[in-house]
């Protein structure tokens, strides 16, 4: 649960104009940073901040849990964001395929070849936010809306569920393969996966160790401290074993960590306290 909506909720219970200023304020920024990570378009976001604005307004009086106020905003946000935003030319098809997000043979005997991350290295993935919000751009909008609502806007696995309409178990699937793509396409330019130049006639993938390949489908739900101890167990007697897969878990941790550590961007602040201006002008007083 974000704070802010928390917040909102307390000050819209206060019924006085500044108080419901300062709640239309907090539901503009939270609207607007989820609307530019799914949009990625300034103009895209402040047009879908101030349309859910003025949807949320005279419905904000019934509002007394923030639990509820949450889902129904980012319900509605989401739905906008979806409708404006143009799909990218760059995009994948709409399913991704978890055997195509996987590293196969060469690139785990690539990473085998990594060791400890230098100084020089950390400096580059300091320097990896725009090839971030790149790859969340290029997932299908199935997937970028969970990444996005579970990872960067650090909501539960319940709460993406009521706001998507999808069971908890798909929401926990999409966001697997959603943080698997976003690795793939983050590492794509790291030397640790870069392969030499295809021949004419390249070669098949070559094959995945079998011992390897069987964890993957497990990764996000061991870092979100959802497995079983028994398959936590043997997880990490694998993992112990297998550098190649060490390093691959913790490249997906700081993908992970990176999406977690997003900055919330802000709308405008002068055409933000304008257009709360315009609005409550217009419809005047909150309807009790």
């Amino acid at each position: 649960m974000r704070r802010e909506i928390e917040q909102a909720v307390e000050l819209l219970a206060k019924k006085d104009p500044k108080s419901l200023d300062l709640a239309l304020a907090l539901l503009q920024n939270t609207v607007f940073s989820f609307s530019m990570k799914v949009c990625g378009q300034r103009e895209d976001a402040e047009d879908t901040m101030q349309e859910v604005l003025v949807k949320s307004l005279p419905y904000l009086p019934r509002f007394d849990s923030p639990r509820a106020l949450l889902v129904w905003l980012y319900r509605v946000a989401k739905n906008r964001c979806l409708m404006a935003r143009r799909r990218s030319k760059f995009a994948p098809k709409q399913d991704l395929s978890l055997d195509q997000l996987m590293p196969d043979k060469l690139e785990l005997e690539l990473l085998s070849k990594e060791g400890p991350a230098s100084p020089e290295a950390q400096a580059i993935r300091n320097q990896q936010a725009r090839r971030l919000r790149d790859a969340v751009q290029k997932l299908p909008p199935q997937y970028r809306i969970i990444l996005v609502l579970r990872d960067m806007e650090g909501l539960s696995d319940d709460e993406v569920a009521e706001i998507t309409g999808l069971q908890p178990g798909n929401v926990r699937v999409r966001l697997h393969r959603a943080r698997l793509f976003v690795r793939k396409e983050v590492a794509r330019d790291s030397s640790a996966i870069r392969r030499p130049r295809a021949r004419k006639q390249a070669a098949l993938p070559p094959s995945r160790p079998a011992s390897c390949k069987a964890m993957f489908a497990e990764l996000s739900n061991y870092l979100d401290e959802q497995l079983d101890d028994s398959m936590c167990e043997r997880l990490e007697q694998h993992i112990d074993g297998c550098q190649p897969c060490q390093v691959f878990l913790a490249q997906l941790q700081s993908t992970i960590e990176q999406l977690r550590a997003a900055p919330v961007t802000e709308p405008r602040a002068a055409l933000a306290a304008k257009f709360r201006r315009d609005l409550l002008a217009a419809l005047g007083a909150l309807p009790s």
